[in-house]
């Protein structure tokens, strides 16, 4: 069979493949394009094997909310370069179309080594593939596309609000939810950072470890408020706590998501 111009830009077409190595596919398979299309993808397997050791270290977060539910997805990749192109992002949008049909991430990883590896030429790899969902959702993603967050409200609240929340939290990275949730673990470990502190401080060190450990009693609140969601400063108007801008009772969870 006559190998066309035609035929070699549709085979490029279909799998992103210069236009000499499509033309030696279509060679080997006698113009046959979905057996020069399986010709390709035998190859990229046989480089996928080197790829599988460096580093896919750039990607970006995708969030879309619909109906009351967050679909998060990421997908590593090796150059920042690609992680900013346009193709990248109609991989994300695929992936969230499965995400949205109730597919699985292998189900993700498999179209894109079908639909974009051959074509992109990098180590991609899953890494975010999640559905979150409550009574309001609401979301931010940083403008690099590296650092993004999601809200929960178990009560119906603005979108809008719900994203400043989300945007705060990107900002100001508290580790709970409300000082009740945190752990005495997490209390009795902080304490024990902060007597030895103490008494690594010439001033302190002369007292018992019971009067420090009542000074440091007196500091535990202050913690708290530092790590706790709803007792933190808001970012967008610091003269007020989170849980005065949105309520100290509407959020049920909040994610953060970090490149």
């Amino acid at each position: 069979m006559e190998i066309t111009t035609a035929l070699i830009k549709e085979l490029r077409e279909r799998t992103g493949i210069g236009m000499m190595e499509c033309k030696k596919a279509l060679t080997a398979t006698n113009g046959d394009i979905e057996a020069a299309i399986e010709e390709l993808r035998k190859k990229w397997l046989a480089k996928a094997a080197s790829k599988a050791d460096r580093e896919a270290a750039e990607w970006a977060i995708k969030i879309v909310i619909e109906s009351g539910k967050a679909y998060i997805v990421s997908v590593s990749c090796e150059t920042d370069f690609l992680a900013n192109s346009g193709r990248y992002q109609d991989m994300l949008n695929d992936v969230v179309a499965l995400l949205k049909a109730g597919k699985t991430a292998e189900d993700a990883k498999a179209m894109i080594d079908k639909d974009y590896s051959l074509e992109m030429g990098e180590n991609l790899q899953v890494r975010d593939f999640q559905v979150v969902e409550g009574t309001s959702v609401g979301a931010y993603v940083h403008s690099n596309n590296k650092l993004a967050a999601v809200v929960v409200a178990k009560v119906s609240t603005p979108e809008e609000k719900l994203k400043q929340v989300a945007m705060h939290i990107t900002a100001a990275n508290p580790e709970f939810l409300s000082a009740s949730d945190i752990s005495s673990e997490v209390i009795e470990k902080e304490k024990s950072i902060q007597l030895e502190i103490m008494k690594n401080d010439p001033k302190m060190a002369g007292k018992p470890d019971e009067v420090l450990l009542k000074i440091i009693d007196g500091k535990m609140s202050k913690f708290a408020s530092e790590i706790s969601l709803l007792e933190q400063a808001f970012v967008i108007n610091p003269d007020q706590k989170v849980k005065d801008f949105i309520g100290a009772d509407t959020l049920s969870a909040f994610y953060r998501f970090s490149i």
